[in-house]
C-alpha cells in the first residue's frame, strides 16, 4: 500500500493528515494545552462557540445546507444516522431531513495553532438534563473555524 493512500491518511489542507492531527489533539490535552474541565457548561472563545451557535441555528431550522457549511472539505463525519461520510455534500445528504429542538454544552475545549476540540453534551432545550455526548474537531482556515470531525454518542446506549 502507498504511504497516504488508506482513509485515514487522507490529507488536510494544511497537508497533515487527519491521523497526526488527531495524534496531536489527545497529545495537547495530556500535556495541558490551553483546556480546561468545568462542572457545568464551559465557556468558549467566541470563535468556538459561534460554530455550536451555527450548528444550533441549523439544526433547529432543519437547514442541512447550512450545517454542512459549517463542515471543513474533505472532514469526516461520523453521524447517528448514517455511515461516515467525507464531503460538504455527503453532509448534507447524511443530515437532509433531520433536526429540531437542540442545545448544545461546551464542558471541555482546547486548541493549538489551527486545530481545536470541544467535548460537550446536547439536550433538546437548555436546562433539560443531557441526552447524549458529542466531540467536535475543528481546523481554522483563514480565521474561521470548521468542523473536521464529528462524533455524538445518545447517553444509555450500549456499544454494539
Amino acid at each position: 500500500m502507498r504511504v497516504g493512500s488508506s482513509v485515514g491518511e487522507r490529507r488536510l489542507a494544511n497537508g497533515t493528515s487527519q491521523i497526526k492531527a488527531l495524534a496531536t489533539l489527545a497529545a495537547l490535552t495530556l500535556t495541558g494545552c490551553t483546556t480546561t474541565l468545568a462542572s457545568g457548561d464551559q465557556i468558549l472563545p467566541p470563535s468556538l462557540q459561534r460554530v455550536l451557535d451555527d450548528y444550533t441555528a441549523a439544526w433547529k431550522a432543519r437547514d442541512a445546507k447550512a450545517l454542512a457549511a459549517l463542515f471543513a472539505e474533505g472532514s469526516t463525519v461520523v453521524p447517528n444516522a448514517c455511515p461516515p461520510v467525507t464531503d460538504r455534500a455527503g453532509v448534507e445528504a447524511c443530515y437532509n431531513g433531520s433536526g429540531g429542538p437542540l442545545d448544545l454544552r461546551a464542558l471541555d475545549h482546547g486548541y493549538s495553532g489551527d486545530l481545536a476540540y470541544v467535548i460537550g453534551e446536547y439536550a433538546e432545550n437548555a436546562g433539560d438534563p443531557g441526552g447524549g455526548k458529542f466531540m467536535l474537531t475543528l481546523q481554522n482556515d483563514g480565521g474561521r473555524w470548521f468542523i473536521v470531525s464529528d462524533m455524538d454518542r445518545p447517553y444509555g446506549d450500549a456499544p454494539h
